[in-house]
């Protein structure tokens, strides 16, 4: 699964401890979802979407290739 939790950290201006600060997690956690090592669960990825007021899908996406 891609997503674009980089994109947005950066864009609210977080750094990648103070989000893992925000939503509970540990910094490597950030670290891995965002080169996409680690897909979070559906709890944690809603809570991200919240963190950043945005939907779960504009954050977390599967390619097409991911549908075959």
């Amino acid at each position: 699964m891609k997503n674009k939790v980089s994109y947005y950290r950066k864009k609210y201006g977080y750094s990648q401890e103070k989000l893992a600060e925000k939503l509970g997690v540990s910094r490597q956690t950030i670290i891995s979802i965002e080169k996409e090592r680690y897909n979070p669960s559906l709890p944690l990825a809603l809570i991200i979407a919240e963190a950043f007021r945005c939907k779960v899908e504009e954050i977390f996406f599967l390619e097409e290739d991911d549908y075959k």
